[in-house]
C-alpha cells in the first residue's frame, strides 16, 4: 500500500500562482475604468480609493508574476480546475477593496459577498441605499458584472495568448458553463475573442437604446453591462422600476433573454447562420419556458386580482419578472410577492431551470432539463419494452450516455446543495421560506429575494449567512463540479 506522500500529484503550483498574478494585474487595469469615472464626476475620495485599490492589486500581482520562476508553465487538467476557483476567490478578495476605501461597506463578510455577487453576476446586494454611493463605485459594480458575465478566464484567454499554450482548453472547460463545450475556432484564444466581440457589440447596442430612452448615459452604460451579463446590479434602489417606462422594461426584457441564449448560437446568427439559432431545440425550450411561466403568472394575477393596474402593465411586468428570473438577472419592476405565493413558486421553478448553457446566466440550465425530460420519456418507454435500445437526442444528435449520466448527477447534487443551503440558513435564524428562496437565488446566481431580503438586499443577514451565500454563489457560477472536485482525495493524488 502506497503512502499518501508517494501518491501525491505533481500539481504545478508555481505556474498557477504566476498566472494568477497576471490576472490580478488585469483586475487592477479593470479598476482604472471606475477611477476615470471618478475623475469625470470629480469624486476625489473615490478616485483616491480606486487608485489605492488598483495599486495594491497590481503590486501583489506583480510580485506573484515576476517573483516566481516556474520550471515549466505547462498546465494540465488539475491545474486548470484548481486555478479557476482560485481566480474567482482572489478577484473577489481584491475586488472588495474599493468598498472598504470608500467606506461603502465596513464589514469583510459583507464586502466579500457584494464582490462575489458582482463577479458571479448574482446581483444580490448588502447595500441598502445604493443611490448614495459614488458613481465610481456604482461603475465598479457594473464592471464586475460585465467581466464576470462572460467569464474572467475567458477574457484572459482572449487577451493573454500564453494561456492558449498553458492549458487553455482546460481553463476553457473549467469555467464555461454547459454539458458540452464547442469551440468556434481552432484556437481557444480565437474562440474567446469571437465570444467577447459578440458580447461587446450587444452591450454597445443596448447602451445606445437605453440612452435613447429616459436614461442618462451613465445609467444606460451601467444597466447595459448589468443586463448582458445577466447580473442585476442597478444604480437605483428601486432597480428598473425607478424609470417607470414601458420602453425600458421591454428593451431590457429582450436583452435579458438574449443574455440567456448560448453565445455561440448568437455568434452564428450574427454571421448570417440564423437558422442555427431558430432551429435549435434548446433555444425553443428556453423561449417556451419563459413565455409559459409569464402566461401562468398573468392568468393567476388577473383571476386573483392581486394587481389593480391594466392588463398591458400586468403582462409586461410578468414577462419582465419571468425573464429576469429565468435569465438569472435579478432586476425588478414590481413587488412580485404581492402577486401571490403561486407566482413566487413559478419564479422558483424557472430560477431553478435557468437559461441556456454557454450564456452569461446561472441556474441548472435548460439544456439539462431538456435532456432529463427526454431521458425520463425513454425510461418510461423501456418499462413497456425492456429489450429496446433508445437514445437521448438533442438537435437530432445522439447524446452519449456518460453525458446523460453526468447531467442527472449534476441535477441531483444541485437539489441537495439547495436543500443543505436552506437548512443552514434556517439554522442561522432565517425563516424557512426566505431561506429556501435565498439558497436557490444564490446557487442559481439570480439575486432576487423575498421577506426581509425583498428586492435582493441581504444587508440584514448575519455574517455567517453572508459567507454561506458567497460559497453558494461560487458553486453555482462554476457549476458545482469545478469546486466540489477540490474536496475529493482523487484530485490531489495520482491515478
Amino acid at each position: 500500500m502506497y503512502s499518501i506522500f508517494k501518491k501525491k500529484s505533481t500539481i504545478n503550483l508555481p505556474a498557477i500562482l504566476r498566472v494568477l498574478g497576471l490576472l490580478l494585474i488585469m483586475e487592477a487595469l479593470f479598476m482604472v475604468a471606475p477611477l476615470v469615472v471618478g475623475l469625470v464626476y470629480e469624486e476625489w475620495d473615490a478616485v483616491e480609493a480606486m487608485l489605492f485599490s488598483a495599486l495594491i492589486t497590481a503590486g501583489v500581482g506583480a510580485v506573484m508574476t515576476f517573483g516566481l520562476h516556474p520550471k515549466s508553465m505547462d498546465m494540465h487538467k488539475r491545474e486548470g480546475i484548481l486555478l479557476t476557483p482560485m481566480v474567482w476567490v482572489f478577484y473577489s478578495a481584491f475586488g472588495m477593496l474599493p468598498f472598504f476605501f470608500t467606506h461603502s461597506i465596513d464589514n469583510v463578510a459583507a464586502a466579500f459577498m457584494e464582490t462575489m455577487s458582482g463577479f458571479t453576476t448574482t446581483g444580490l446586494t448588502v447595500i441598502a441605499d445604493v443611490e448614495v454611493l459614488p458613481r465610481a463605485v456604482l461603475f465598479w459594480r457594473a464592471v464586475m458584472h460585465w467581466v464576470g458575465g462572460m467569464g474572467i478566464i475567458l477574457f484572459s484567454l482572449a487577451v493573454l495568448p500564453m494561456l492558449n499554450h498553458a492549458g487553455g482548453m482546460q481553463l476553457f472547460n473549467a469555467e464555461v458553463t454547459g454539458i458540452t463545450h464547442d469551440k468556434l475556432r481552432p484556437r481557444i484564444s480565437s474562440t474567446a475573442k469571437s465570444l467577447w466581440l459578440v458580447y461587446i457589440s450587444l452591450t454597445g447596442i443596448l447602451c445606445a437604446m437605453l440612452w435613447a430612452g429616459p436614461m442618462n448615459f451613465f445609467d444606460a452604460l451601467c444597466h447595459s453591462m448589468s443586463t448582458l451579463s445577466t447580473g442585476g446590479f442597478s444604480t437605483k434602489n428601486a432597480s428598473i422600476a425607478w424609470w417607470d417606462s414601458m420602453y425600458v422594461d421591454l428593451t431590457i426584457t429582450a436583452f435579458m433573454l438574449i443574455g440567456g441564449v448560448n453565445f455561440a448560437l448568437i455568434y452564428h446568427a450574427a454571421c448570417g447562420r440564423v437558422r442555427m439559432l431558430t432551429s435549435n431545440a434548446t433555444f425553443r425550450w428556453f423561449i417556451g419556458t419563459v413565455l409559459g411561466g409569464a402566461a401562468m403568472c398573468v392568468v393567476y394575477i388577473l383571476i386573483m386580482g392581486t394587481d389593480g393596474r391594466g392588463v398591458g402593465h400586468i403582462v409586461v411586468d410578468a414577462l419582465f419578472t419571468c425573464a429576469s428570473a429565468i435569465s438569472t438577472t435579478g432586476f425588478v419592476v414590481a413587488d412580485f410577492e404581492v402577486w401571490g405565493q403561486f407566482v413566487v413558486m413559478v419564479l422558483c421553478i424557472i430560477m431553478f431551470f435557468g437559461s441556456c448553457a454557454g450564456s452569461t446566466s446561472g441556474g441548472a440550465k435548460i439544456d439539462r432539463m431538456e435532456l432529463m425530460a427526454k431521458n425520463i420519456k425513454n425510461e418510461l418507454y423501456r418499462v413497456l419494452h425492456p429489450n429496446s435500445i433508445v437514445n437521448v437526442r438533442i438537435n437530432h444528435k445522439v447524446v452519449p450516455q456518460e453525458v446523460v449520466t453526468k447531467a442527472v448527477v449534476f441535477l441531483g447534487i444541485y437539489v441537495c446543495i439547495t436543500v443543505m443551503g436552506t437548512l443552514a440558513l434556517t439554522a442561522l435564524g432565517i425563516p424557512m421560506q426566505d431561506s429556501f428562496f435565498s439558497a436557490l437565488s444564490a446557487l442559481s446566481n439570480v439575486g432576487l429575494g423575498v421577506g426581509e431580503a425583498a428586492g435582493g438586499c441581504y444587508a440584514t443577514y448575519s455574517e455567517a449567512a453572508k459567507w454561506m451565500m458567497s460559497l453558494m454563489m461560487l458553486l453555482g457560477r462554476l457549476e458545482l463540479f469545478t469546486v466540489l472536485v477540490l474536496f475529493t482525495s482523487n484530485f490531489w493524488v495520482k491515478n
